[in-house]
């Protein structure tokens, strides 16, 4: 009898020993892995985003998210019921995640951004509200900076949420304007005056070509449509000086830009005798 209950203790340990041992490596080679697709994944957002502090933010939640499944698959070796136990973990992400329901948003909205890419440090855009040059892209907010040098601090969430429009995005920009000149104007002299101030502004670009085109019959002037084409870089500093140059050529070749008018019709009614 003794010889046997040795024998079952022996085959016990043998059983308890190859599950610990197993429950050992699992745990081992699966902190191994999970360090590898960690720093994996932070490699890969590394190529688009400089923050670090959003890639170790990535690098941890990754590392953390892979340990947690690695120690249920040990415990799960060793013949633990694990099921209260994912129960507990999903309960409590679940209550973590309405806590932080505004953040983690941000934190996600963030990562979009890095991932898609609608527009990068240095660009021009508007988005959440703003219009101003994108300083950072950071974890929870991004960082514009607008033309008259002011810090907005914008949620990243308030960004994915809306319209984003990036006027840096393309190389090239076209500028819209409106020119009126009188309903006496010669129109065909006009048009070559507008071509003459274009073709002495050396930042518009032959191509595409400007388009220039009597667009209404409006209540105090026909108005030209004037549509260069700049590089984007020069569209302000182009848009201001046109509008001078076409101001002043106007001025000088005779061509009216005439004040909004209304004519006044004024009507005396005969007097009325007295009976």
């Amino acid at each position: 009898m003794k010889e046997l209950i040795a024998g079952f203790d022996q085959e016990l340990i043998m059983i308890w020993g190859l599950k610990v041992v197993y429950a050992v490596g699992i745990f081992i080679v699966g902190l191994f892995v999970a360090r590898i697709i960690s720093g994996f994944i932070g490699r890969l957002l590394g190529r688009k985003v400089s923050d670090e502090a959003l890639l170790n933010f990535v690098r941890t939640v990754v590392y953390s998210v892979l340990v947690v499944v690695v120690v249920i698959a040990a415990l799960d070796q060793l013949g633990v019921d694990t099921t209260s136990l994912v129960a507990v973990v999903g309960a409590a992400g679940l209550a973590v995640g309405l806590a932080l329901k505004d953040s983690m948003q941000n934190v996600a909205s963030g990562i979009m951004l890095i991932m898609m890419r609608p527009f990068k440090a240095g660009d021009y855009v508007e988005a959440g509200g703003t219009a101003g040059t994108v300083q950072r892209i950071g974890l929870f907010t991004s960082m514009f900076t607008t033309p008259d040098n002011r810090e907005v601090t914008i949620p990243n969430g308030a960004i994915t949420g809306g319209s984003i429009i990036n006027f840096s995005a393309r190389d090239s920009r076209r500028i819209d304007l409106v020119f009126g000149v009188h309903y006496d104007d010669d129109l065909d002299k006009v048009r070559q005056l507008i071509v003459d101030v274009l073709n002495r502004e050396a930042r518009v670009l032959k191509d595409p070509e400007p388009v220039i085109a009597v667009a209404e019959l409006a209540d105090n002037s026909v108005n030209f449509y004037v549509r260069p084409w700049v590089s984007t870089s020069e569209y302000w500093p182009t848009r201001f000086a046109l509008i001078e140059a076409m101001k002043k050529t106007f001025d000088s070749n005779g061509i009216t830009i005439p004040y909004p008018q209304r004519d006044v019709h004024h009507f005396q009614e005969p007097a009325v005798g007295m009976d």
